[in-house]
C-alpha cells in the first residue's frame, strides 16, 4: 500500500500498520539560506509533516520591543514579558537570558495575568487558514503547533525564578501553570470554531538540559501534570493526536508525560543523554517516537557515519510502526544539502516495511 502524509501520520501515532516510517525534519533559518531553499521546504524534502504556530503568548501585545544594548554580533532587547534577552545577529541560536522583571507573585498578579486574556489579536487566522489548506492540498498531516506550559513560564521569569518557586512560593507557580493552559485551551477554541480542526496538536516543553530534567517527578506531577492533562483532554475531546517536544534529558518524565495523555515523543537528543532504543524497547508499544538520530553524524557530512548511525537503530525502532525519522535537533548550516538529501534517501530505504 501507498499512502499519504496526513494518512501515514495519523497511522503512525496510533502505532498501525504502514507503508514505510514517517518523515519529518526541523532546521535553523540559516540553513535554508545556506542551501537556497526560502520556503516550502517541506513539500520539497516530501515531509510527512507540516506545522503552524498560530499564537502570540507574550504577555502584553502593545508593548515595543526596546534595545538596551547593541554591538557588531548581538543585540539586547527588553520584551513584552519585560525579560531581558541578548540574540545573536549573524546565526540562529536560543536568545541568552540576561534579566527577568517578573520574579515574584506580586508582580505576576499585578503586572502580567490580567493581561493574559483571550482575544482574536492573539491568533493569527489568516496564516493558520493558508497553512491548513497548503496541507490539504498536498495530502499532509497538518498540525497547530505551540508551547505549553513550561516553555510559557520561563521566557516570562527566566527558569531561575519559577523554579525556585516551586519550593519558595508553589501556589504561584501553581497559578501561572493553570493560566497558562485556560488561556491555551480558549484560543485553540476560537480558533478552531472559525477556522475548523488541524490534523494533531504539537506542543514544545524543553523539560529537560544534560544527563537531567529540570524538575522531578514530583514536581511534574504537581505543577505540570494538571496543565498538561488539562491541554491534553481538550485535543482528545476534538478527537487530536498529541505530539510532545522536550530537548534535554526527559527519560525519565516519559512515565508521567504518557499519564498526561501524549501519543509521540520528539526530540530524543542523544547528545543530552536520551537513547533512542532503549526508549523504543521500554515505550515502543505505548508511544510513537520522532527522532534520536544523532544530528552530529550529519555534521561530518561523510555518508559512512550517517549509515551506521542510521543502520543501527531504524530496523528497530520502525518495528511497531510508531517511528518518524527526524534528527534530534535541528539541522545547522553546517550540513550540506546534498548530505541530508541521503540522510533522507537512505532513512526511508532503511524504513521500508
Amino acid at each position: 500500500m501507498s499512502l499519504t502524509g496526513q494518512e501515514r501520520i495519523t497511522r503512525i501515532l496510533k502505532r498501525q500498520s504502514v507503508d514505510r516510517i514517517g518523515l519529518y525534519e526541523h532546521f535553523w533559518s540559516d540553513t535554508q539560506k545556506a542551501w537556497k531553499i526560502a520556503s516550502d521546504i517541506e513539500e520539497k524534502m516530501g515531509f510527512d509533516i507540516i506545522e503552524y504556530w498560530p499564537f502570540s503568548m507574550t504577555a502584553d501585545l502593545d508593548f515595543v520591543k526596546v534595545t538596551v544594548a547593541e554591538d557588531e554580533d548581538t543585540i539586547t532587547q527588553k520584551d513584552g514579558n519585560y525579560a531581558l534577552l541578548r540574540k545573536h545577529k549573524k546565526h540562529d541560536a536560543t536568545p541568552e537570558h540576561i534579566g527577568f522583571e517578573i520574579d515574584s507573585k506580586e508582580k505576576w498578579e499585578e503586572r502580567i495575568k490580567p493581561l493574559l486574556t483571550a482575544s482574536d489579536r492573539r491568533i493569527n487566522f489568516e496564516r493558520y487558514r493558508i497553512k491548513k489548506q497548503y496541507a490539504k492540498d498536498r495530502n499532509m498531516f497538518f498540525v497547530w503547533s505551540g508551547v505549553n506550559v513550561f516553555e510559557l513560564m520561563h521566557p516570562l521569569t527566566g527558569h531561575v525564578n519559577f523554579l525556585m518557586a516551586m519550593i519558595d512560593d508553589p501556589e504561584w507557580v501553581e497559578d501561572m501553570c493553570m493560566t497558562y493552559a485556560k488561556l491555551t485551551i480558549e484560543l485553540q477554541q476560537i480558533l478552531f470554531d472559525k477556522e475548523g480542526y488541524p490534523d494533531g496538536i504539537w506542543y514544545y516543553e524543553d523539560m529537560g538540559f544534560k544527563n537531567a530534567p529540570f524538575i522531578s517527578n514530583a514536581m511534574y506531577d504537581r505543577f505540570l501534570y494538571p496543565a498538561h492533562k488539562l491541554t491534553i483532554d481538550y485535543a482528545k475531546s476534538c478527537k487530536l493526536p498529541v505530539i510532545m517536544h522536550s530537548c534535554g534529558f526527559v527519560e525519565p518524565l516519559i512515565p508521567v508525560m504518557l499519564k498526561s495523555g501524549i501519543d509521540c515523543l520528539q526530540v530524543i537528543e542523544i547528545k543530552a543523554g536520551m537513547d533512542l532504543l532503549r526508549i523504543h524497547k521500554r515505550y515502543g508499544d505505548r508511544l510513537s517516537l520522532m527522532g534520536g538520530i544523532d544530528v552530529r553524524t550529519l555534521y561530518s557530512n561523510d555518508k559512512a557515519i550517517i549509515d551506521k548511525e542510521l543502520e543501527s537503530k531504524i530496523p528497530v525502532v520502525k518495528e511497531g510502526f510508531g517511528y518518524v525519522l527526524h534528527s534530534d535537533h535541528s539541522i545547522p548550516n553546517t550540513v550540506n544539502l546534498d548530505t541530508y538529501e541521503y540522510f533522507i534517501e537512505k532513512g526511508l530505504r532503511l524504513g521500508k516495511y
